[in-house]
Order: C-alpha cells, then sequence, then structure tokens
C-alpha cells in the first residue's frame, strides 16, 4: 500500500469501518475509516519519500509490526507500524510510534500541513 502511494481509495478497501488510527502526535484514537484513511493517506504523501523504507516485519497471529526509516527534511525518522487485522484480513487498528523526538515534532509538522490540503 506504501509503495502505491496510499491512495484513499485503496486504504478504504482494506480498513473496517470501525477501525480505529492511534497517531504518534494526537493523544486521543481517531476512529472510522473516514478519519483513519484521511491520517493514512496523509502519512503516505509526507512520510512515503524516495528514502522511505520498512527495515523488519514481525507477525503474530492478526496483528503485524512494520519497522520503518525515512528522511524528512535532513531529519531521520524511525518508527514502527502496529496493525491489528480482523478474521477477514481488514485493518481494525493502526497504531503509529515515532522517534526521536525531533523526528516526532517534523512529522507533526509536515501532516497537519497535509490534513489541511486535504480538506480542500
Amino acid at each position: 500500500m506504501a509503495e502505491g502511494g496510499s491512495k484513499p481509495d485503496a486504504l478504504a478497501a482494506i480498513i473496517r469501518e470501525d477501525a480505529v488510527f492511534h497517531s504518534p502526535v494526537v493523544h486521543t484514537p481517531q476512529e472510522g475509516r473516514e478519519i483513519v484513511v484521511a491520517y493514512l493517506s496523509a502519512a503516505g504523501q509526507t512520510l512515503g519519500n524516495d528514502s522511505f523504507r520498512y527495515l523488519r516485519e514481525m507477525v503474530d497471529g492478526t496483528t503485524a509490526v512494520l519497522e520503518f526509516t525515512t528522511e524528512m527534511d535532513d531529519i531521520h525518522v524511525n518508527g514502527i507500524d502496529m496493525i491489528t487485522f480482523d478474521d477477514d484480513g481488514l485493518i481494525k487498528d493502526f497504531k503509529v510510534m515515532v522517534r526521536p523526538l525531533k523526528a516526532v515534532n517534523k512529522v507533526w509538522e509536515m501532516m497537519a500541513a497535509q490534513l489541511e490540503r486535504q480538506k480542500t
């Protein structure tokens, strides 16, 4: 999905209606397919540049943990996507964690700008 640019229609097809997204920069969980698609699409636009790559994948039953790395404005970003699937293979929970603090601040800045652009 990340390689394909995280297109909203493609994301919506693999996310449950009641899915939940946990952002590294927003305190409360974001609930519902529409908001999860918006966040993941924005993440694909901001994090998914030429330097983005997954480093490791760990799978246990219906949970996958994917470690990634990327560069954003010359800031190294290291993070993980923790994804839980339902029995039909749809995403029901998606949590992103990012480090170091400088990267968290850059992700917040760029994601906020991308989400604002998506509204218009």
